[in-house]
């Protein structure tokens, strides 16, 4: 059993859906967890409010109180690819993550993200992450380890004030193949949920997913491309990829859910988040980072 070494928060709803008790909302929100799992947890002192009073199997349900819970899993997936720390200072981490670790917590994970790597690299607990990449993506992410400044750093990605950076390997089409280099591509359109959940689909409607791809080099029948999101919808730079025949190679979601299997060392998604630029909030210089990170289905060609 791996058990997280600090709880999870989750907010509860501001209108109540019928649930009589906290136990009852956990119950409902996570449906995969059974109400004995959760009476045992309870039982431990593994679930209680914000302020650290305890929650019973009768304490009331409480309107946007803020819970604490500590997530576990029965095994958890040991990922033996090294991270590193780009930058630092008493503001930001700038990490290098490798494929297949998580950002944070989630499904099987629970100690192994980067993190709880950060947190015991530096021994620093309030570490927040200021985006995020999915955990087949590999590349760079900006943590806040500040409160006081962390709120100027989220601003850099609501308001577009930060350039991202990706590549990515993909199979050439016919028209890519015969095509002069470098070919670009502005992608517009909508993207929204599908089905199962943890999937999109781009669909008509109003804009709300906005790239920029370049082709840049060949090599037989693979290209390497760059690609700069303009926004943030999850899964933005698979799908435009997709949109163009080119899948990104290794992808197991897109142009088909592959079912779940261990992670596969070997073939990792060649989705690199290569490159972040910006203007500093608190120094007001100007920063660039770059990933140590490979797409190796790349250099394997190369």
């Amino acid at each position: 059993m791996s058990i997280a070494r600090q709880a999870s928060e989750i907010t509860l709803p501001a209108d109540n859906r019928g649930w009589s008790t906290v136990l009852q909302f956990l119950c409902s929100q996570f449906p995969f967890i059974s109400e004995t799992v959760w009476r045992e947890r309870i039982a431990d002192g593994k679930v209680h409010w914000f302020n650290g009073s305890p929650v019973t199997p009768l304490t009331p349900f409480m309107p946007s109180k803020r819970l604490c819970y500590y997530r576990e899993v029965a095994t958890e997936p040991v990922i033996p690819l090294a991270h590193s720390i780009i930058f630092q200072n008493e503001h930001i981490i700038v990490a290098d993550k490798p494929h297949f670790l998580p950002v944070t917590p989630g499904g099987d994970f629970v100690n192994e993200c980067l993190l709880a790597r950060l947190q015991r690299d530096t021994g620093i607990t309030d570490i927040v992450p200021v985006h995020r990449l999915d955990r087949d993506t590999a590349g760079l992410v900006l943590f806040s380890v500040n409160p006081l400044s962390r709120p100027a750093y989220y601003q850099l990605f609501s308001q577009g004030l930060i350039q991202k950076h990706y590549q990515a390997v993909a199979r050439l089409t016919a028209a890519m193949l015969q095509t002069d280099l470098p070919q670009h591509w502005h992608i517009e359109n909508r993207i929204e949920k599908a089905s199962p959940r943890f999937i999109n689909r781009i669909v008509t409607g109003e804009v709300n997913a906005v790239s920029a791809i370049s082709l840049v080099a060949k090599n037989q029948d693979k290209g390497l491309f760059q690609l700069t999101p303009h926004t943030g919808k999850t899964h933005q730079l698979r799908l435009h990829m997709l949109s163009l025949g080119a899948p990104i190679l290794y992808d197991n979601y897109y142009p088909q859910l592959k079912p779940k299997l261990p992670p596969q060392f070997a073939t990792p998604l060649q989705l690199l988040a290569k490159q972040l630029s910006f203007t500093d909030p608190s120094s007001k210089q100007s920063m660039q980072f770059s990933s140590k990170q490979l797409l190796t289905a790349w250099q394997d060609q190369c």
